[in-house]
């Protein structure tokens, strides 16, 4: 009989990256694009040009990022992307973007508590949709969203070109519930009270 080793799983907020957090992140993103997973990039950026994007990420004002962790290293991130605060009309949606765990973090369900904490936030900002688009061949992915009640609204059939072939993309949404007030699926005419 084996033990099951207890992982310690978290998921914060970012205000501010360490260089260990960076270099972790780094390595977690590389790993996840090298298994065909993540961002839209193609191939491993290494560690300067992630460090670049990542500290980026921290500057625009519509963007959160959000640092999975297993035992205290950072193994994967998700981004919250606000609408910009001049588009009013389209202000009550989010979008989560760039959602990954690295390959050899997976399967301690770091992933959806990742998506649930970022949902939860998109909540407490007063967003009542949440998007996210993502590759036909991330079928995990996929199935995660599925699992967590995102419902597949439209797919692109020429979404990305990923060694030489066309791959279609897949789009979702999910309406979230605020705290207190009307739920919003009363909002969009699906619940009637």
């Amino acid at each position: 009989m084996t033990d099951a080793v207890a992982h310690s799983l978290s998921v914060e907020r970012a205000e501010a990256l360490s260089d260990e957090d960076l270099a972790d992140l780094a390595e977690a993103t590389d790993a996840a694009i090298a298994e065909g997973g993540g961002f839209g990039w193609l191939n491993p950026q290494g560690r300067d040009a992630l460090t670049r994007h990542f500290r980026g990420l921290l500057l625009v004002p519509e963007r959160e990022l959000f640092l999975a962790r297993l035992d205290g290293i950072a193994v994967g991130s998700a981004l919250l992307v606000r609408t910009p605060r001049h588009n009013e009309a389209q202000a009550w949606a989010a979008t989560l973007a760039h959602a990954f765990i690295a390959p050899y973090a997976r399967g301690h369900g770091l992933a959806r508590l990742l998506v649930l904490r970022v949902e939860e936030r998109a909540a407490a900002l007063g967003h009542r949709v949440l998007n996210l688009d993502v590759r036909e061949t991330q079928a995990t992915a996929i199935a995660l969203f599925e699992g967590l009640g995102y419902q597949r609204w439209g797919t692109h059939p020429a979404y990305a070109r990923v060694n030489g072939q066309t791959v279609a993309g897949h789009y979702f949404h999910k309406l979230l519930d605020p705290g207190r007030g009307r739920a919003t699926g009363q909002l969009v005419g699906r619940d009637r009270a």
